[in-house]
């Protein structure tokens, strides 16, 4: 089995190895492809334009050449993968997508944390048949990520996750895969889901089944 993620940050290739291997998913598994330049374009665009939703299905074509799965792990450009052609033989899955599956087959209260501003629409959307759904934006948390201050971010996102269980959610999720750290993190409450380990259980169930 060969599952290929493409990010658009490096840091996530150590996020997805560690989830990997908390599933018990081989090392010789996981392949990464990244490239910053997509999310780049759309911080600057405000969001998805036609020309980054292109070039995010050309890459995605491109690795499924050599995969029994891909999966895109970035929630701003995770609407895509809707305009790839069903008639692809290998499943391409959003990460952000299996969250949200995941989010709403819990139930409750949900809360769902975002850090870039262009996430935030397209998470609503995957969150919209949800009884009972908040997804907000933790504020200053991605100026923290992309200035280094990883330890910060993740405090950040912590946090914003304990008071989301204060103030009555009993389901957090953290809808960035570069959040996955801060799950540790959380006291007021059971530990987030995260996109990693829900898009990679997805993509290991889409392989075998």
């Amino acid at each position: 089995m060969r599952i290929t993620c493409l990010h658009t940050a490096h840091s996530n290739i150590a996020v997805f190895d560690a989830a990997a291997q908390a599933l018990g998913i081989g090392p010789d598994v996981l392949r990464h492809a990244v490239r910053p330049d997509l999310l780049a374009a759309a911080e600057q665009a405000g969001g998805l334009t036609m020309q980054i939703t292109n070039a995010t299905i050309s890459a995605l074509r491109l690795l499924a050449i050599e995969a029994d799965a891909v999966v895109l792990t970035c929630s701003t450009l995770g609407p895509a993968v809707e305009g790839l052609s069903t008639s692809l033989k290998v499943p391409i899955l959003r990460t952000d997508e299996a969250l949200a599956a995941a989010a709403v087959q819990a139930g409750g209260n949900i809360a769902v944390l975002c850090a870039v501003e262009t996430t935030l629409a397209p998470t609503a959307r995957l969150f919209e048949h949800a009884a009972s759904v908040n997804v907000q934006r933790v504020s200053g948390a991605w100026a923290l990520f992309k200035a280094g201050d990883l330890d910060g971010y993740l405090s950040a996102i912590a946090s914003a996750a304990d008071r989301a269980y204060v103030d009555g959610a009993n389901v957090v999720a953290l809808a960035q895969a570069s959040m996955s750290g801060a799950a540790a993190r959380v006291t007021a409450g059971p530990p987030p889901l995260t996109s990693a380990t829900a898009g990679l259980s997805a993509a290991v169930h889409a392989v075998l089944n």
